[in-house]
């Protein structure tokens, strides 16, 4: 697979489509499956162990024409066939497609149903790194920008790194910071095997005091033209220091030197959610401007009904606890 030619027809893929994303799974010990379709299509799947029955994971995938009707049947055909091959009870699939009625009419056409969980970031913030650095802190919200601008002032230093050594201690932070945020972070195992699949594209900011206290982190993944913010961790002082400003700010500097050509931000609550468990890092993502998009949300193709009814009992539930 040539991974650089798929993106050339298909800009809107990102490394969660990737094959750096498909040998973080490998090292993991998590089955993968990547099958081409005929016009260049492709689609990383993945297998996924649950207790409440295996499923076949296709984040922001496939990549494929979704107007061209009939090959988007031959395409399910086949993804229907390898779900049965590999005893799956469902097949969870997140397109890289805007919410649109015409899309989600695709969706209901190919008899997909819509996921009681969310799938890769359905809602986020999208910065368009080819503007001059003027227009970005123009177009970002002005307390986001005095928040920028204070950082600054403060001495607060950002430094990025590569290191395992860094994983490692971004693990450990943002293993304290899931427990006061009341959220379940990637393991210790999952971060080793991103940072080896994706080497130097995988960057650990920190945002720092004048006198070395860490702040914040973001783990910042690079991927063909766009850039993701896909982790993020804080210590105590982040509560009372625009550090996590300066660290996006950083980022967004050193992505758009680098030729990156769009910064995704990486999950935001739907609109008119409040109460939402990502309402108050909207608030702060959406500070920096951009666009906020919006994608069709997950949807699942039932391969064993009985046994997808006892799934979506369980994640219905779930999903209402958590406040997503």
């Amino acid at each position: 697979m040539n991974w650089a030619r798929t993106l050339s027809k298909y800009p809107e893929g990102n490394f969660l489509q990737s094959p750096e994303w498909e040998r973080t799974n490998q090292i993991i010990g998590t089955k993968t499956i990547v099958e081409s379709f005929e016009k260049e299509g492709h689609a990383l799947m993945i297998v996924r162990d649950a207790k409440r029955g295996r499923y076949l994971e296709i984040p922001c995938g496939p990549l494929i024409d979704w107007h061209d009707i009939k090959m988007l049947y031959d395409v399910f055909d086949s993804i229907r066939r390898i779900a049965k091959e590999n005893h799956c009870v469902f097949v969870r699939i997140r397109p890289q497609l805007l919410r649109t009625p015409e899309n989600m009419d695709i969706l209901k056409r190919l008899r997909l149903r819509k996921s009681p969980m969310h799938l890769a970031a359905e809602h986020t913030v999208i910065l368009d790194l080819e503007k001059t650095e003027d227009e970005l802190l123009a177009n970002m919200r002005r307390q986001t920008r005095y928040e920028v601008r204070r950082a600054a002032k403060l001495g607060i230093v950002v430094e990025k790194s590569c290191a395992e050594e860094t994983f490692r201690e971004f693990h450990e932070v943002q293993t304290q910071t899931a427990h006061r945020q009341h959220f379940i972070p990637p393991s210790l195992e999952t971060l080793l095997a991103e940072h080896e699949a994706f080497g130097e594209d995988a960057i650990i900011y920190t945002a720092k005091t004048n006198k070395g206290e860490p702040i914040a982190y973001g783990l910042v993944i690079n991927d063909g033209p766009e850039a993701a913010y896909y982790e993020a961790a804080s210590t105590e002082l982040n509560r009372n220091l625009p550090g996590a400003y300066a660290l996006i700010w950083r980022a967004m500097r050193d992505l758009k030197a680098k030729g990156i050509k769009r910064f995704n931000l990486w999950g935001i609550a739907p609109p008119n959610q409040p109460n939402h468990r990502y309402a108050g890092v909207t608030t702060f993502k959406t500070g920096f401007g951009g666009d906020i998009v919006e994608y069709v949300p997950a949807h699942d193709l039932v391969i064993h009904r009985f046994r997808y009814l006892k799934n979506l009992i369980v994640e219905t539930i779930r999903k209402k606890k958590r406040h997503l």
